[in-house]
């Protein structure tokens, strides 16, 4: 798991999942520099990630430790848990499609000094300032995503997202066969807005919309 931390503006980290990705974004809130990161932070990612939830907080060192349960023992260790302590936190989850490697690209690399000299224009180089305060976190993988999420926002439900041949099966059982039939009446129909035209065709044809059925008085038989 890579961590990240900047003194001055902000620390963000994201957590994501490799597919419909949420992202788990902490900003330490001192007082900004001249540099404004939020301005920044959405003019490269605003476009691209959508706010899933937000919160404020105030780790202790005890919810820190545990939360960077995975580097206990290193040497940083005590510094990383006193500085993610030092103050409140806004707490994010932000959500894109495959954030994990895009996330990566725009944090660069985790050295903020490699980052100025190799990805000069990365979240890391712009407001990073050491190894330790790199500006920003990016989970390696959906399991640590899931963890990282589930300890910030407790009350968030994140769902297993089916893979391989259980996501096959799924769209074959539940989807495939209805959007086959519009896909088909929308070739035939050819509409100046397919998009709209098959939108609308499905909401019409939803095979699981609720049936209204009438029942009969006895005036009517």
């Amino acid at each position: 798991m890579n961590f990240s931390m900047r003194t001055d503006p902000s620390t963000c980290f994201v957590v994501a999942d490799p597919w419909l990705v949420r992202m788990l974004s902490l900003s330490v809130e001192p007082v900004y520099s001249n540099a404004d990161p939020p301005r920044a932070y959405h003019s490269k990612c605003g476009h691209h990630l959508s706010p899933y939830q937000r919160r404020k907080l105030h780790l202790s060192p005890e919810h820190c430790s545990n939360f960077y349960v995975e580097q206990y023992g290193k040497m940083f260790f005590p510094n990383l848990t006193a500085y993610m302590s030092s103050g409140p936190l806004v707490a994010m989850i932000l959500a894109r499609h495959k954030a994990i490697s895009y996330w990566k690209e725009l944090l660069g690399p985790s050295d903020t000094l490699v980052a100025k000299e190799t990805h000069p224009d990365s979240l890391r180089a712009i407001y990073g300032t050491d190894d330790l305060r790199n500006a920003l976190h990016g989970s390696n993988d959906f399991a640590a995503a899931e963890r990282e999420i589930r300890f910030m926002f407790p009350e968030v439900i994140i769902e297993p997202i089916p893979v391989g041949q259980a996501a096959k099966d799924y769209l074959n059982l539940y989807v495939t066969p209805t959007l086959l039939k519009g896909l088909t009446a929308l070739c035939k129909e050819k509409p100046a807005d397919p998009f709209i035209w098959l939108a609308d065709w499905l909401l019409k044809n939803n095979p699981n919309k609720p049936k209204l059925c009438h029942n009969p008085t006895a005036e009517e038989l």
